[in-house]
């Protein structure tokens, strides 16, 4: 029995120029079958404060950090997270 990150909801901090359509591409790769919402909740002169839910099968989170990293992206915290058990077939 293992257990997978199935959704992660994060508050997230991004640098304005970067897009979130190509923040959400990216971030989509993690899970082959996986979903990616991103809200825009603040905005600032050089910042957006950003609300990222990402749905899958089974989510790499480290994955996800180090894309974050990779854009210049901060996470700012885990608001909610799912998981689940699974059991080998």
């Amino acid at each position: 029995m293992s257990v997978a990150v199935k959704r992660v909801l994060m508050d997230v901090l991004k640098p304005r120029e970067l897009s979130i359509v190509e923040l959400a591409k990216a971030l989509g790769s993690v899970d082959a079958e996986g979903e990616v919402e991103i809200i825009v909740s603040e905005v600032d002169s050089k910042t957006e404060t950003l609300k990222v839910t990402i749905r899958g099968a089974n989510i790499d989170y480290e994955s996800v950090s180090k894309i974050m990293d990779q854009y210049g992206v901060s996470i700012r915290g885990i608001d909610e997270i799912n998981v689940a058990k699974e059991w080998p077939s």
